[in-house]
């Protein structure tokens, strides 16, 4: 079977999507498939006009890309089954829509927000017509691939009719996330990052996104350490803070022990979550959040919101919290209680956390990377051969 997949352009500098296009294409490739990636290049993007550098990036992608795929699929000899590997790209759905083609769906946070229905991300005039234009796109798809049932779900919402075919498939765990010794990856880090973290530390892994909650990671943090005994530092691993974030930061009273760390190598990063006391992960929202089931493969305990899909990563394995209120009048209360349950995990026996940590091993393990290709080949082939 031949696939070309349709990915984003590298200009956007994303780093999730080429890794997610990379585990597809390197999986089918192995399974003895023809590969071919189709994404848009950088031609007006070139142009050192930064006040004008997203619109240029449109045109490359709009403008450009399309045409090129057209002459593409004028020349293309061989049946083939086109791959959109992001419901994002959704203007290219209508070019090969009546060809044998499938649509992964990661998350519909962006459309929700244009439409008015998350308040903690309200969307501008022109970001709503946008969304429209990616909305028209995809919805003109028959078969898709969810990355989770609250995606799945969210999608219906969008069709406008039912698909040919709506499937959920939870994307394969990275294998390099596995238990380490706690104190080894400690000490590890101690000597890397030049920060004492003998004794643990607190972790968040995650950008600036306002799904991800990092002002409420530091008000749970500001909370716990106010309220509780023990002072163990927290590790913010991710993009360098937003202004928000640095405003939070310079106000707290334990700023002393908070630390971002940008630019972490891969290796340094499983050193902290193996490393890790708990895992602060209290997201408002996530197009799956696989931080929660990286943590757990290495040995950690997750701390994370009640609501899905974060619930359908963690299962019955994590402690939870709910989810962070929008009115600022209730936030320090609802950090005040998440202190509360971080406290009762930093404070496990030995015996209650290594049964906790067991558990999270185990509940892992139905995110297997070769079931999930596995799974994604059978899809395809079925919609290649109706």
């Amino acid at each position: 079977m031949k696939i070309v997949f349709f990915a984003h352009p590298s200009f956007l500098g994303s780093q999730s999507m080429p890794r997610f296009v990379n585990m597809l294409a390197e999986g089918m490739e192995a399974r003895g498939h023809k590969i071919e990636v189709w994404s848009p290049e950088a031609f007006f993007t070139n142009i050192p006009l930064k006040k004008l550098k997203k619109w240029l990036g449109y045109m490359d992608q709009y403008l450009v890309f399309p045409r090129q795929v057209r002459q593409k699929l004028k020349q293309q000899q061989e049946k083939v089954l086109y791959v959109v590997a992001d419901n994002a790209l959704g203007p290219y759905v209508p070019l090969i829509a009546d060809r044998p083609h499938v649509i992964h769906c990661h998350d519909f946070l962006a459309q929700r927000s244009a439409l008015g229905q998350i308040p903690e991300n309200m969307t501008s005039a022109s970001g709503q017509k946008y969304q429209a234009y990616i909305r028209n796109g995809y919805t003109r798809g028959k078969n898709f691939i969810s990355v989770s049932e609250k995606t799945r779900t969210d999608l219906a919402d969008f069709l406008p009719v039912s698909p040919r075919r709506s499937e959920m498939v939870y994307n394969g765990l990275n294998p390099a996330y596995q238990q380490a010794s706690p104190l080894e990856s400690r000490l590890a880090l101690t000597g890397k990052l030049g920060i004492e973290l003998k004794d643990g530390f607190l972790l968040h892994v995650g950008g600036n996104q306002w799904y991800k909650n990092r002002l409420g990671v530091i008000a749970i943090y500001n909370q716990w350490r106010e309220r509780y005994t023990l002072a163990l530092p927290l590790l913010l691993i991710g993009a360098a803070p937003s202004a928000a974030l640095k405003e939070a930061y310079e106000q707290s009273a334990y700023k002393q022990d908070i630390h971002f760390l940008t630019g972490i190598d891969d290796a340094t990063v499983r050193q902290a979550y193996s490393g890790a006391t708990v895992f602060l992960f209290p997201s408002i929202a996530e197009g799956f959040g696989w931080p929660i089931a990286e943590a757990m493969a290495s040995g950690t305990l997750v701390l994370t919101t009640a609501e899905n899909p974060m619930l359908e990563v963690a299962g019955d394995a994590a402690f939870l919290i709910p989810k962070k209120p929008f009115e600022k009048a209730l936030l320090q209360t609802w950090a005040a209680d998440a202190a509360e349950v971080l406290n009762r995990v930093v404070e496990l026996d030995e015996t209650a956390r290594n049964e906790a940590v067991m558990k999270g091993i185990a509940h892992v393990e139905k995110f297997k990377a070769a079931d999930a290709l596995d799974t994604i080949e059978r899809i395809y082939t079925e919609i290649f051969n109706d």
